[in-house]
C-alpha cells in the first residue's frame, strides 16, 4: 500500500523575504479545530540554524494561508539551538504541544500547552536528554494515566505520567528490524488515531544508507505496549524532487495528521525543506496494518 500525493504538492516553502523561513520549511504538527486544519511548521533561515515555528490555517486542508512571523521561538537555555518538530495533540480545550528542544544541554522533549495557537504556557523539559525527541502525546488517558510516545535512539519507546509533567515507566514497544528499510532507527510521527481496531500509529524509518521513509503500525486500544500489526512495506518514500534534494537530501518525515472525511492527511516534510500531504483512506490503513 501507497499514500496518495496530492497533486499540488508541495503546499508550504520556503519565503525569501522572511528571514526566519528563508531556507526551510518542513515537519509540521498539525491541529484540527471545527472548520479549519492548523499546522505549526518548523522553519529556519540563512542567518543561523535556529528553528521558530510559524503557523499557517486552511479550510481544506490543502491550501493554506499562513503568518509572516513565527508564533513560537526559542525562550531560554535548553532551547537556544532550537525548537524543533512540534506534534500537536488537543486535550480538552487545550492544545498540548511536544517538541524538541536543542541546545548544548542535549536534546530533550518539552511541552508547551496553547489555546489559540498565538499565547503559550511554557511546561519546561518533560523528558530530558542527551539524546529524546519524537515525542507525541496520545489523546485520551489509558489504564487512568496519559501516554506519549518518545524515542531513545534507536527505537520508539512509551512514557506514562499521571499529570502531563512528570513521566516514568519508559516502555520499548518497536525496534528498528534488521534487513528491513526502517534497519537504522525509527521514530513515531504524530499523535495515533484511535479506530476500532486500535490504535494506528505512522512513523517513519530510516535505512542503513540514511533513507527516510514514512510506514504505519497498529496498537492495541487498552494497552498501547502491545503491537498487533506492523506490515514489513513502506508508505511512502522519497520519490519527487523535492524529496529527493533539500537541506537534508531523501527524506519524508511527518510530525501530524489530519482526519477529514474518510480519509488520513498525512501531512510531511520533503527533504527537510518543504511541506506536503499525502493521504489514504482511513479504513485501508487500518486493514494494512492489520496484516502486518
Amino acid at each position: 500500500m501507497r499514500l496518495e500525493r496530492h497533486a499540488g504538492n508541495p503546499i508550504l516553502a520556503p519565503i525569501p523575504e522572511h528571514d526566519w523561513e528563508s531556507r526551510t520549511v518542513f515537519n509540521c504538527g498539525v491541529a484540527q479545530t471545527d472548520d479549519a486544519v492548523v499546522l505549526l511548521y518548523r522553519a529556519q533561515g540563512t542567518a543561523d540554524d535556529v528553528s521558530r515555528l510559524g503557523f499557517a490555517v486552511s479550510t481544506d486542508g490543502l491550501t493554506f494561508a499562513r503568518l509572516d512571523r513565527p508564533v513560537f521561538e526559542p525562550a531560554d537555555e535548553s532551547e537556544t539551538n532550537g525548537v524543533e518538530d512540534p506534534r500537536l495533540t488537543r486535550i480538552g480545550d487545550e492544545h498540548h504541544m511536544l517538541y524538541t528542544a536543542w541546545s548544548p544541554l542535549g536534546i530533550q522533549v518539552a511541552m508547551a500547552t496553547t489555546r489559540d495557537f498565538f499565547t503559550w504556557r511554557r511546561r519546561g523539559i518533560v523528558i530530558p536528554g542527551p539524546d529524546n525527541k519524537d515525542a507525541a502525546l496520545f489523546p485520551e488517558k489509558i489504564g487512568g494515566r496519559y501516554v506519549m510516545f518518545h524515542r531513545i535512539p534507536p527505537a520508539i519507546w512509551l512514557a506514562y505520567s499521571d499529570d502531563l509533567l512528570h513521566w516514568g515507566d519508559y516502555r520499548k514497544i518497536m525496534d528498528p528490524r534488521p534487513g528491513n528499510w526502517d534497519d537504522l532507527k525509527i521514530g513515531a510521527g504524530g499523535p495515533p488515531l484511535l479506530t476500532d481496531q486500535g490504535w494506528l500509529c505512522i512513523y517513519h524509518g530510516v535505512s542503513q544508507d540514511r533513507v527516510y521513509r514514512l510506514g504505519v503500525a497498529l496498537l492495541d486500544r487498552d494497552d498501547p505496549s502491545r503491537v498487533i500489526g506492523w506490515p514489513r512495506g513502506f508508505l511512502l518514500e522519497p520519490e519527487e524532487p523535492w524529496e529527493l534534494e533539500g537541506d537534508v537530501p531523501n527524506v519524508v518525515f511527518t510530525c501530524g495528521t489530519a482526519e477529514i472525511g474518510d480519509r488520513v492527511y498525512v501531512y510531511y516534510g520533503g527533504a527537510d525543506t518543504v511541506i506536503a500531504v499525502a493521504t489514504a483512506h482511513t479504513a485501508d490503513l487500518v486493514q494494512y496494518a492489520l496484516q502486518g
